[in-house]
């Protein structure tokens, strides 16, 4: 496992480089050649990995351009690379992070992250030294009220007799050694499968981590699992956890054991060297942050529903045909033929409302209009509204004034930003559609 020798912040959509003859461009960030060429590599072999990457040309000077996720990237060599969000581009780091956090949070395999920690301001800790303390403090918890141990079966030749005697293997083995017993036996132990498990992701991040109170704190519960093995078999291991009454503690601290063993996300780069990144499609991240919010702060509006999908675009001989699926769908009370059931969708992407040159379409696009279109027409009859969300910034801090209109003035789409920052008053205002939202 390589330890973390250099760490380098980007920001998503930005340019990471090393150039020999050229001067490297300002908005390029220098990664070690090592580091470059392992990337570079993975980007022209592997089309899998070349959805998070791509090869560009900046200034005469060959670069890698990271694309719509944010994380960490790690290479064999120990440089470890941050990606942040690019909507926070103009704030600090620390900031940036913290907008990430939150957002993270609303994934279901990152419930437990906690993102009120004022260090994490303060100190400008790196996103995965904040993952790894976390794991840390849930497993130091989980000593503090005791490691549980169970009834595990063992087979042994022993000097005297005790449990079952397997009577095939004490011929096999003990037909000369009269004094010795092949038995089946159980024994007390906190050698299960849990134990295991958490066992071998402290030893997995033990190489990972460059924060001096991570390591310290590493060390003292490696010592408390010393007599637990790691787990010789992952997957059968997590299949036969079995939190019995009184163990909920173990929750948070597995929950954490199973992102640090698979690789800690849903897209993991993993090559030859065994060298992974954590990242994430900021597509999703934006789009499960919008729909958790919506279902907490909507009440009394109506039902919100993210991911309906029971209209299509077509039907041909009565089988549909396209299955339209917009982020979000809200049912309103009292509707007559969907008349206020209002379709939202979620769009990671920069938008300059304050700039209302026609040719430039304030970067809206106009695939996104045409997906919306069919929405209105499937979900709504061809009449209504619809609401397009884009993530806030200093170019987009207020809905739209007016409405995008389709032909006909029945179907209004509505365009309104989203506020990723930690900490903010209002995340989004849908007053437009006449829904009062926190």
């Amino acid at each position: 496992m390589p330890e973390v020798k250099k760490q380098t912040t980007v920001f998503e959509f930005g340019y990471l480089g090393f150039c020999e003859k050229a001067q490297m461009p300002d908005r390029v960030e220098f990664i070690p050649q090592s580091a470059y060429d392992y990337l570079k590599g993975l980007c022209l072999c592997d089309e899998s990995e070349s959805r998070f990457l791509r090869l560009k040309q900046i200034d005469n000077c060959e670069v890698l351009q990271v694309k719509n996720y944010a994380g960490v990237i790690f290479t064999p060599d120990g440089t470890q690379i941050e990606v942040l969000p690019k909507v926070a581009k103009n704030s600090d780091d620390s900031t940036s992070r913290a907008s990430l956090l939150m957002m993270l949070k609303s994934l279901k395999q990152f419930r437990h992250l906690q993102t009120n920690n004022a260090n994490l301001a303060e100190n400008k800790i790196p996103l995965l030294e904040v993952f790894i303390s976390q794991f840390l403090a849930s497993v130091n918890t989980l000593i503090k009220r005791g490691l549980k141990s169970d009834y595990v079966l063992k087979e042994d030749n022993v000097a005297f007799l005790k449990g079952k005697l397997l009577v095939g293997k004490q011929v096999k083995y003990n037909f000369i050694n009269k004094h010795k017993f092949y038995v089946e036996y159980e024994e007390y132990l906190q050698d299960r499968p849990v134990n295991r498990l958490i066992h071998t992701a402290l030893v997995k991040v033990k190489g990972y981590s460059r924060s001096a109170n991570n390591q310290k704190l590493l060390q003292e519960l490696l010592f408390a699992f010393a007599d637990i093995p790691l787990s010789n078999n992952v997957k059968n291991d997590f299949a036969s956890v079995k939190l019995d009454r009184g163990m909920k503690y173990y929750e948070v601290p597995l929950a954490w054991a199973r992102l640090i063993i698979d690789g800690f996300s849903p897209l993991t780069l993993q090559g030859k060297s065994n060298a992974f990144s954590l990242l994430f499609p900021m597509e999703a991240v934006f789009e499960s942050f919008v729909a958790q919010h919506l279902k907490q702060h909507i009440i009394g509006s109506g039902e919100v529903s993210a991911q309906v999908s029971t209209e299509s675009l077509v039907d041909y001989a009565n089988t549909p045909y396209f299955l339209l699926k917009p982020d979000l769908y809200i049912s309103r009370e009292g509707a007559i033929d969907k008349d206020n059931d209002i379709v939202l969708d979620t769009k990671w992407k920069l938008i300059n409302e304050q700039n209302s040159k026609r040719k430039d379409k304030f970067g809206l696009s106009q695939s996104d209009f045409y997906q919306m279109l069919g929405y209105g027409h499937s979900y709504l009859n061809g009449k209504g509204s619809l609401v397009l969300i884009y993530p806030k910034t200093d170019a987009f801090k207020k809905p739209f004034e007016h409405s995008f209109n389709y032909k006909g003035g029945k179907l209004k789409l509505w365009v309104v930003p989203f506020d990723i920052e930690a900490e903010c008053e209002k995340r989004i205002d849908l007053s437009c559609v006449q829904i009062d939202a926190i």
